[in-house]
Parts: structure tokens; sequence; C-alpha cells
């Protein structure tokens, strides 16, 4: 049985307030915390600060995409396996015919 999703549309008005939010109280925070363009440039060639940044978006995107494929396991809905395809000649050989 194959479950469909319904055919309304999502909205992301919640997800646009909750991305909104953070990014203000990123700002709020950088600004409360003193940090200028000259700070930011002196941090950007730290070698630990530039691994940091690298690290911590890749180490979110992993996290996430585990989080998505146990999501998608636990709820059931793997596909059955398809049946076996039987090989595609790819090369003519004398004798035999297509068709």
């Amino acid at each position: 049985m194959q479950k469909a999703t319904s055919p309304k549309l999502k909205s992301f008005s919640l997800y646009a307030i909750v991305s909104a939010a953070m990014i203000a109280g990123g700002t709020l925070a950088a600004v409360l915390a003193g940090v200028s363009p000259a700070n930011a440039a002196s941090l950007a060639t730290q070698p630990d600060t530039q691994v940091m940044v690298f690290m911590i978006p890749l180490t979110l995107l992993v996290l996430a995409m585990l989080f998505e494929v146990a999501r998608f396991a636990l709820r059931g809905t793997l596909p059955a396996h398809a049946p076996a395809r039987k090989p595609v000649r790819r090369y003519w050989s004398p004798g035999h015919n297509e068709g």
C-alpha cells in the first residue's frame, strides 16, 4: 500500500518566522558581544576558526541527513525490492538480429 502526502500546500510561514528570529537573535548577540568587522576579520585568519566555520555546517548537514533517514525508515514506508532486470545487450554480435 502506498502512502501519499496530503494535497494541501504546506505553509512555510512558521519556518520563515523562526529563521528571522534566529537571524535577529544572532545579530543582537554579535552586537552585544562587541563583534565588529575588524574583530571578525582578525578571527577569520586563525586556522581554528576556519576549521570551525567549515565543520559546524558540515556536521549539521550530516545530522540532518541521519535524522531524515531514521524518520523515513521508522515510518515503515521503505519500498519493496524491485524485480531483477534481465541484462540488456549493448553490442551487436553476428547472427543475432535485434527486434
